[in-house]
């Protein structure tokens, strides 16, 4: 039971961790790669090419909450960091315009970029090995033919919304081969800008190049990257007829069957610990709620700009570098 936190009516319980995770008293804890290969699992319940939803199972909280702290702000990824403007006459001011570019993802492959240099020349740092270049040029025009009694801008001028596929990529030097079968465009091409009218127009280039979320939230590959530790209902006592059907509406659905008029527990996972089976008094004494500490329920959600598992990839590639260089970092550095 030392491996469940207790959900109680009005508190939670066995929360304390020891001063070594992982370990508790009158066990033997010592570290062997290979118990850790027998017992640790992945389980992958949904994968999209957005979204991926996924069990780690036998961790300790402190490396899984490592996974969702890197994947949120130390994946790399690539936005605009520099918007050139050269003409702007829509209503946007042109800070709000380059803020607005910068937040939307782009779909390119982070390892084909190397990072920028702060430390060399403005007019050397920026180079085709290290930086994206994407050009918006349009303007607002009336439609010559519009449709008869409407009133919709989209009918009556051209141009009339600027969304992100109005976006186009440039590429420089190597990049024309590079990315010549797959071109940086942006992963939501519907995106709205700005809104035109005749006259209106917007000229600008806009350098992207690769960050991390801890430097700014646009440079972060993933919408959310959240996890919740696996339900545990035991039911102690035979939950039986009219009383059963009770019990199964006090969970979700999906987390309580009934079978032969008895209460089962059918799907855990799917529970959210609501404890509203604790309020009512005929089922007192009869079910223990609980999480299990070491059974991490992970929901990734991407940005698009490279699929969910290669972010959860890319987070355990940053964390062995972190190791790495702390295994190999001399003492008093």
């Amino acid at each position: 039971m030392s491996n469940i936190v207790g959900i109680e009516y009005n508190r939670v319980t066995n929360t304390t961790s020891t001063d070594f995770p992982g370990h508790s008293s009158n066990e033997d804890h010592s570290w062997d790669i290979e118990k850790f290969k027998d017992n640790f699992e992945i389980n992958i319940s949904h994968l999209t090419e957005r979204t991926a939803n996924f069990d780690l199972i036998n961790i300790d909280t402190s490396v899984a909450n490592a996974f969702r702290r890197i994947m949120i702000s130390e994946v790399p990824s690539v936005a605009a960091e520099s918007v050139y403007i050269f003409n702007n006459t829509s209503v946007i001011q042109d800070e709000v315009l380059a803020h607005r570019i910068g937040l939307i993802p782009l779909k390119v492959d982070p390892d084909l970029l190397s990072w920028v240099d702060p430390a060399q020349d403005e007019k050397e740092k920026f180079t085709d090995e290290n930086t994206i270049v994407l050009s918006l040029d349009i303007a607002c025009t009336k439609n010559p033919h519009p449709p008869a009694g409407s009133t919709d801008p989209k009918d009556l001028y051209r141009n009339a919304h600027v969304y992100a596929r109005d976006l186009k990529f440039e590429p420089q030097g190597r990049q024309v081969d590079l990315f010549k079968n797959n071109p940086v465009v942006p992963t939501d091409p519907d995106i709205l800008i700005a809104k035109l009218r005749p006259g209106q127009e917007i000229s600008l280039r806009a350098h992207c190049i690769l960050g991390i979320g801890s430097d700014h939230a646009k440079f972060s590959p993933v919408s959310t990257a959240s996890y919740r530790l696996m339900s545990d209902i035991k039911i102690t006592e035979p939950i039986t007829g009219e009383s059963a059907k009770r019990f199964q509406k006090c969970f979700p659905s999906g987390v309580i069957g009934i079978e032969n008029d008895t209460a089962f527990v059918k799907d855990a996972r799917k529970d959210t610990v609501s404890r509203e089976v604790l309020r009512h008094e005929e089922f007192n004494g009869k079910v223990k709620l609980g999480r299990i500490r070491d059974h991490f329920i992970f929901n990734v959600e991407s940005t698009g700009a490279m699929p969910p598992e290669e972010i959860f990839f890319k987070s355990v590639r940053v964390l062995k570098n972190k190791a790495d260089y702390l295994r190999n970092c001399p003492i008093g550095q």
